[in-house]
């Protein structure tokens, strides 16, 4: 993720007089100026690739100015009561949870119709939460209404509703989901009224109990009868429910400033992505599956994997500061006469087709089903990449193809990788075989 600040900060950071501030090798979204050492301003908007920052998930209240989090830091007392950012996350971790929920009830237990991961599939699913953010439907425990936000699919989606509703098995899914997410609820109105108290000790209790509503919520949604015997595609939902709360948590150690406990849900949060995702992609069987984990599983981490990292740099770089420096900082001279923070991402970009859609799509007609499943994975486990390289390096060698040494091999593309790999390793196989038969 690549931050863009403003022209006249751009100009400096270009002509050396500014420097963006990176902790642990990612930027925290500031600059701040080489020679005096103090704030000048924070970016406006961020991208990934040609895009806009545009999360699945996670809010993008978390990529906070640089300034208020340096000012709440040390006045926490002060500024406690103007995290407005708290609120809207919150209410935006409501949003989607909701979301992410409902889907399952189209999405079922076991084996998916294709039609139906269609009808919520990456595209759909942000028209939908834009559709959830404005409250057209009717929301009950959680659950959306999917017969009124689905009006538009027909009749067989509505069928498929219906069957899945009537499903035995599926009924115990969502007792389970209704009850997590009445904790998740019952914790977020208490959090509301617990940033209101002024007495600290009092303050901190309440938070405390909020945490622990939290992580009852959260084992309802690791509760093993959701994860057996479900699909990928069901697979996915119940984990982005159970990320979106450990979000939450993370939100109550950052409101009562213990910022080493956020780093490390943030940190904890960010590997259990990569290994539950990791998990998904593995229990994945089909190209109907694949068709619909891989745009979302894409769009996750490049977007929603960069917030938690950019959140969790800010505050490992604030924990790296001494008070004297926080409070110099806190005095920096910032210029307000710069445009406002642009991260709020223009809604009506959800009805075109997103770009991890049109990019998969690309994929599919040059490459196969493992070699698309292996890709994905390259996301969360590089070093699978390193090792599929060193294998055609190898079988190369043998073959004599003298171009495909590791050097040439950093350079390719994933697509080129596996498509290789599996070349080989069918080409060995076949081998393998042909010798075992002269045995």
């Amino acid at each position: 993720m690549l931050f863009e600040f403003t022209p006249t900060i751009k100009a400096g950071i270009e002509a050396g007089n500014y420097l963006e501030v990176f902790s642990n090798g990612v930027s925290t979204g500031i600059a701040r100026d080489t020679a005096t050492g103090k704030l000048v301003g924070y970016a406006i908007s961020a991208r990934v690739g040609d895009n806009l920052v545009s999360p699945l998930f996670t809010p993008v209240q978390f990529l906070m100015k640089g300034t208020n989090m340096v000012q709440t830091y040390i006045d926490f007392q002060k500024n406690y009561r103007e995290m407005s950012f708290v609120q809207a996350g919150l209410k935006s971790l409501q949003t989607n949870i909701e979301i992410l929920q409902s889907t399952t009830a189209l999405i079922g237990v076991g084996t998916v119709a294709s039609v139906a991961l269609e009808a919520v599939n990456l595209h759909q699913i942000l028209k939908l939460r834009k559709e959830v953010e404005q409250r057209r439907f009717e929301i009950k425990n959680g659950f959306i209404n999917l017969n009124q936000a689905l009006k538009d699919q027909g009749a067989e989606i509505h069928q498929i509703i219906e069957d899945v509703a009537q499903d035995i098995s599926f009924e115990q899914h969502r007792i389970v989901l209704v009850q997590g997410y009445t904790l998740f609820i019952q914790a977020y109105k208490r959090l509301q009224a617990a940033i209101q108290l002024q007495d600290f000790s009092q303050r901190n209790a309440e938070i405390a109990e909020v945490r622990s509503m939290l992580l009852k919520a959260l084992a309802n949604y690791t509760n093993p009868r959701l994860l057996e015997e479900t699909s990928a595609p069901g697979l996915l939902r119940t984990f982005e429910c159970t990320w979106a709360i450990e979000q939450a948590i993370a939100i109550t150690y950052q409101v009562q400033n213990e910022m080493s406990a956020v780093s490390d849900c943030l940190w904890r949060l960010c590997d259990k992505i990569s290994e539950q995702s990791c998990m998904i992609i593995d229990s994945c069987q089909s190209y109907d599956e694949l068709d619909f984990i891989f745009p979302e599983i894409s769009r996750f981490r490049n977007h929603d994997f960069a917030i938690l990292k950019t959140w969790q740099a800010q505050v490992d770089w604030m924990r790296s500061l001494s008070k004297s420096e926080i409070e110099f900082l806190v005095n920096s001279d910032l210029n307000t006469s710069e445009p406002a923070h642009t991260f709020y991402i223009n809604q009506a970009t959800v009805l075109t087709v997103p770009p991890e859609q049109l990019a998969y799509e690309d994929l599919t007609e040059k490459s196969h089903f493992y070699s698309l499943r292996d890709q994905l994975i390259y996301m969360f486990k590089p070093d699978l990449r390193f090792e599929y390289e060193a294998y055609i390096n190898e079988q190369a060698s043998i073959a004599g193809y003298k171009t495909l040494v590791l050097n040439n091999l950093q350079k390719a593309s994933n697509l080129a990788i596996t498509n290789l790999y599996y070349y080989f390793k069918i080409r060995d196989e076949s081998n393998t075989e042909e010798t075992l038969e002269y045995v």
